[in-house]
């Protein structure tokens, strides 16, 4: 583990001035702000399945506000072109009817895609953003107990993200399927997507200090004027109350893979939604999660799925071919 990192049983409600969602349960104020009157602006709204919370910190409220405002709208604007879960978005649309002939997408989505192939690449298949067919079946929100067995072995280990081709017709991008079983799904690649998107609003709107957390992918922007980071907690995997480990984090995203926030029991078997594209199932490991560092949050959204399950050392190579900057921290 790095300088900037360290391992806490629980939060201290001195040093953390607000509890948040998700996986991120903390952040704090650098006392310097705090010190010239600066204020914690923030705001939450459900948004891509989870919980986005914008924060800033500036010291006036209205001006935070207004780029609050900014920001979640881009989150929403991602995730209306993005979801699979609407028949009128880029991926609802391609999932439709990209196995048949190519269908036009927005060229934002043509990158999170072409994103999310080089990811797959470099994970070596780790990471397959077209398993979408696969995440339908076990559908662990709504399940109680595992799909059956041919159905899923139908889908396992079939490389799908090989099969997505992404072209141009008269200028505008294509999306096409090679086979009829896959659907794309970029849940794990286009929230990290969104918070650099919001992240970019409040950079435009003059903000330097601020937090973006869509579920488990977070970007801290700025620093204090004395140079003091960000304070994030990772929500322990095995008590909702407690942390796991505490980040010091400046101008960097962080995110969480975890098996304990989407899942079903049964017969004593804990299925969450994290499938393994070669088993079509969630993967099974000793860790429950896993925590990636990157200098962009597309990144770490994608590299902490790829890397999930992991031992540390292998997943830390893993992520830095993804971004060299990467730091990994599996939790037990």
């Amino acid at each position: 583990m790095s300088d900037d990192m360290s391992t806490r049983r629980g939060p201290d409600r001195r040093e953390f001035v607000s509890l948040g969602v998700g996986v991120f349960v903390a952040l704090s104020l650098p006392a310097a702000l705090l010190r010239r009157h600066i204020a914690l602006v923030k705001r939450s709204v459900p948004l891509m399945g989870t919980i986005a919370e914008v924060q800033v910190a500036h010291s006036d409220e209205r001006f935070a506000e207004d780029a609050i405002d900014a920001a979640i709208a881009e989150l929403q604007w991602v995730e209306r072109i993005m979801t699979r879960f609407r028949t009128d978005s880029d991926i609802g649309r391609a999932n439709l009817g990209a196995a048949r002939d190519g269908v036009p997408i927005t060229p934002e989505t043509a990158s999170v895609i072409a994103a999310a192939l080089r990811v797959s690449s470099v994970s070596d298949g780790r990471f397959d953003p077209a398993v979408g067919e696969a995440s339908e079946l076990w559908d662990v929100l709504n399940r109680h107990e595992p799909p059956p067995d041919d159905r899923v072995q139908r889908l396992a280990a079939r490389h799908f993200w090989r099969k997505v081709d992404l072209s141009a017709r008269s200028g505008n991008p294509m999306v096409r399927f090679d086979d009829r079983d896959l659907h794309l799904d970029l849940g794990a690649i286009a929230k990290g997507y969104g918070v650099d998107r919001a992240t970019g609003a409040l950079r435009r709107r003059g903000v330097r200090h601020a937090i973006v957390t869509v579920g488990g992918d977070l970007f801290a922007l700025g620093h204090s004027p004395e140079g003091e980071p960000w304070t994030v907690g990772i929500r322990s995997p095995h008590d909702r109350h407690a942390l796991a480990a505490t980040l010091r984090v400046s101008d960097r995203a962080v995110a969480t893979s975890g098996d304990y926030e989407r899942f079903f029991r049964w017969r004593g078997m804990r299925y969450h939604h994290l499938i393994d594209p070669e088993t079509a199932a969630p993967r099974r490991t000793p860790f429950h999660s896993a925590t990636v560092l990157t200098n962009r949050c597309i990144d770490a959204d994608a590299a902490s799925t790829s890397v999930f399950g992991l031992p540390r050392d292998v997943a830390t190579n893993i992520a830095r071919r993804i971004d060299a900057s990467a730091e990994v921290i599996p939790l037990t």
